[in-house]
């Protein structure tokens, strides 16, 4: 009974929006339609198609016009309702983008028959979907182009106190063609996956009882992509500049040392504090460790117990100079620790968390580090998936507008 009153609803409502619908791209139009060519248009008469509705299936009239010179078709009442070349309308797409981006797409098509009864395949879920996506991108493109030629003149008003800025990478499966001539972690050298670069911005006004910062409820917004990281800088910075980015006391930047996060804020964000993601840093502690006292189970548990204890009060120098009295014979082994030494003499000054404790800044990179779990493990890390780098770019985009609450944004900029 609820399935078939379902049914006979959403078929009166279709009805109704078809009456709606009538007259909106006939008629004559108050301004000639011009063509791209610069001609006059001439009708050619009323063409009908099915629009796809959340509804259901409407019927839809409209003028043709074509261009006297170039012979192209235009269909003014298509651009008025954002059908061109599609009929599947607005909220249908919105609702393929959404249910492609959380879920694969053979599982979101069943669920849109269930929860919407909307009748689609996983094929249309995934060229809606992508599609989208890349308007988002484009849509987002356009807007850092903005971001970044104007930041010299936008108002600085500092109203933030901390602005914090976050990096990280994390490897998605690729098709094979994408990976060709690539090198990576395999046994073979070869590579299986690309590195989508995210970032995240977020805000911190308050710290709780004990003295902790407490990042602000609803503060973070998501930028990603496959890309190189010169790309990404641009990507990143914008975002922080429609932010609030010269609106900030202190901006911090948290990553987890690689050499390319580094680079991107010495040279987008100069002015930045830059700190070592303090799990990360542990880590490179225990692997020291592991290195240096393999072997010997008491020796590794005091001595990374005991660094780990200098690591929080920041004291790296001390852990270096012990380990460099501990060096081991074997080229091999040798050559280990003296990357894990160069990583912690690289990023001592990114590393002094008690003094950034009493400032009340974060240590951790967790947002990021659970970004990279939410945003892209969770949808493209699937088992037995493979990507190409554009359509996985576009469920990136897609996801980082959704969870950075910019969907909405996205479809208000289109109907403008």
């Amino acid at each position: 009974m609820e399935a078939a009153l379902r049914r006979a609803v959403l078929l009166a409502g279709a009805k109704v929006l078809g009456g709606l619908l009538e007259g909106i791209g006939c008629g004559r139009r108050e301004h000639p339609v011009q063509c791209c060519c610069g001609a006059i248009m001439q009708s050619k008469g009323i063409e009908g198609k099915i629009l796809v509705t959340i509804l259901g299936p409407v019927p839809y009239r409209r003028s043709r016009y074509e261009c006297p010179d170039c012979g192209v078709a235009r269909y003014p009442g298509d651009e008025d309702l954002d059908v061109v070349d599609t009929r599947r309308t607005p909220g249908v797409r919105r609702m393929l983008a959404r249910a492609g981006s959380r879920q694969p797409f053979k599982e979101g098509k069943e669920d849109l028959k269930i929860y919407a009864g909307i009748e689609v395949s996983a094929k249309d879920v995934e060229r809606v979907a992508e599609r989208i996506g890349g308007h988002i991108e484009t849509w987002q493109a356009s807007e850092r182009e903005m971001l970044l030629q104007s930041e010299t003149s936008l108002p600085v008003n500092k109203s933030i106190p901390v602005l914090y800025v976050e990096m990280d990478g994390t490897g998605v499966p690729m098709v094979r063609a994408e990976t060709d001539g690539r090198k990576g972690k395999q046994p073979d050298g070869t590579a299986k996956t690309r590195e989508v670069k995210l970032g995240c911005i977020f805000m911190q006004t308050t710290k709780d009882e004990n003295g902790r910062p407490v990042r602000d409820p609803g503060s973070t917004s998501f930028v990603g992509a496959i890309e190189e990281s010169e790309r990404f800088g641009t990507r990143i910075e914008a975002e922080a500049i429609r932010r609030g980015l010269f609106n900030a006391y202190r901006v911090v930047v948290l990553g987890d040392g690689a050499v390319w996060i580094r680079t991107l804020c010495e040279l987008r964000f100069p002015n930045a504090l830059q700190i070592v993601d303090l799990y990360h840093a542990r880590e490179h502690v225990a692997t020291l460790c592991n290195l240096l006292f393999g072997c010997n189970e008491e020796k590794l548990y005091r001595f990374r117990t005991q660094w780990w204890t200098y690591l929080d009060e920041g004291n790296i120098e001390k852990i270096l100079c012990h380990a460099q009295r501990m060096l081991p014979t074997a080229p091999n082994t040798l050559q280990k620790v003296t990357a894990e030494l160069h990583y912690l003499e690289e990023n001592k000054n990114r590393m002094r968390y008690a003094d950034f404790r009493r400032q009340g800044f974060f240590v951790g990179s967790g947002v990021i580090e659970a970004g990279c779990k939410s945003i892209i493990g969770a949808r493209l890390k699937q088992s037995g998936m493979e990507w190409t780098v554009k359509g996985a770019n576009a469920i990136i985009a897609l996801r980082c507008a959704m969870l950075s609450d910019r969907f909405e944004d996205f479809w208000e900029a289109r109907a403008a």
